[in-house]
């Protein structure tokens, strides 16, 4: 007897969604909690998975579809694949494991090539649109011969093979349209909802950079020995706004109409690059973290982002954020506001200047900082203030770690 398969229950923050993949066709087994398919929202992207081991019997939404809250998306059929079914599945089985030793080979058909890409990913999607490459030229290693990243970045640095050249005319210029994911509209209009609905300015400051460098490296062997996480700069930053935040009570709290809303603990989101684009996962009550905490859980949101595996659960919230665009060589910036709230801290990359100390020209690393905040809530006096304060702690870092 067939059963529903329905889409996961939305928080209130999501009104739907689309389906972006069917990782399985009707008549293909399946085994139970095996993802079946994802649905893409403008935050995260949710994997339906199996009931049960068993078959899917007909897909009612299909790719781009969208869907609301526990909407039906198919049907399912428990138990043993019937006769026809199981014969499909092997046969589908088989063409993959023969497209791929022919691929080895050198001489897999266009055809068999095009049965390994039948259930691309989200990122997958992404890698192939951003370079051009055809799916069906590509040989799928994942599990059922599905693409993987890493089979489009292999695919691009092959030699190309002899093949007719593109009969293109002369000075013509081509174009491609693609569709917005979800999240990266979402992210446009809280972008623009940003820059028009609130009184964002942007105060800068710089940071010398030696002494957590210097720090860092007298004691990243031993840290990382006793806590098992690298030691970055991110924790040092993570802690000095925490400070910073709790003289600086204003830098910490939201506008909700015509209240302000003063938050009293301390949740900073870190902006982390993904392939669906840049997410701020949260990390909650960063006042009793210690810095192995800190750098133990940006490590796990990187690879959950990495691996399309962030939850909305990990992303809401949040009091204050961090972005780093150091990380892409950025020298300097001014961050949007994450709204709610009403300041976000912009690091940039480390740079050897030459620097006036006590009468003298030293070369040191020195790294811009960038405050974004908002004007209605937050005075220039305090702005400075905090950014100040985040200076004076990382410039000295004994404070920091001594709460003086």
């Amino acid at each position: 007897m067939a059963t529903e398969i329905k889409a996961p229950v939305f928080p209130e923050s999501v009104a739907d969604g689309t389906i972006a993949t069917w990782h399985k066709q009707p008549g293909e087994a399946v085994s139970r909690d095996e993802v079946i398919c994802d649905i893409e929202t403008d935050k995260v992207v949710l994997e339906v998975v199996a009931p049960a081991d068993g078959t899917i019997v007909a897909i009612i939404k299909n790719e781009g579809d969208t869907v609301l809250s526990a909407e039906v998306i198919a049907q399912f059929e428990e138990g043993a694949v019937s006769g026809a079914a199981a014969t499909e599945a092997v046969q589908g089985e088989a063409k993959v494991e023969q497209a791929a030793a022919n691929t080895q080979a050198g001489a897999a058909p266009v055809v068999e090539r095009a049965q390994q890409v039948q259930d691309q990913a989200p990122a997958v999607r992404k890698a192939l649109t951003e370079t051009g490459i055809a799916a069906a030229d590509v040989a799928g290693t994942g599990r059922g011969g599905r693409i993987t990243k890493e089979d489009v970045a292999n695919h691009q640095t092959k030699p190309a093979a002899a093949v007719a050249p593109l009969s293109v005319a002369v000075g013509e210029r081509i174009e491609k349209r693609v569709p917005m994911t979800r999240l990266r509209k979402r992210v446009a209009e809280r972008l623009l909802a940003a820059t028009q609905e609130t009184a964002m300015l942007t105060t800068f400051n710089e940071v010398n950079m030696k002494p957590i460098m210097e720090m860092r490296a007298q004691y990243k062997d031993a840290f990382e020995k006793r806590h098992g996480a690298r030691l970055g700069f991110m924790s040092f930053f993570v802690k000095a706004a925490t400070e910073a935040l709790k003289r600086y009570p204003a830098v910490n709290a939201s506008i909700d109409g015509d209240d302000i809303v003063y938050h009293g603990y301390y949740d900073i989101g870190v902006a982390v690059s993904s392939d669906r684009g840049l997410v701020v996962p949260v990390l909650r009550d960063t006042d009793r973290m210690n810095y192995a905490e800190v750098e133990n859980g940006i490590r796990d949101y990187a690879y959950k982002a990495r691996d399309g595996k962030l939850g909305i659960e990990d992303m809401t919230g949040g009091t204050f954020t961090i972005t780093n665009g150091g990380t892409f060589g950025s020298l300097l910036s001014t961050p949007i506001l994450n709204t709610p709230q009403t300041a976000i801290l912009g690091m940039h990359k480390i740079q050897e200047r030459p620097m006036a100390v006590n009468g003298q020209v030293e070369i040191l690393p020195m790294m811009y900082l960038a405050l974004s905040y908002d004007h209605r809530l937050i005075d220039g006096k305090e702005a400075v203030g905090f950014l100040v304060t985040i200076k004076e702690l990382l410039e000295e870092p004994a404070k920091l770690i001594l709460d003086l």
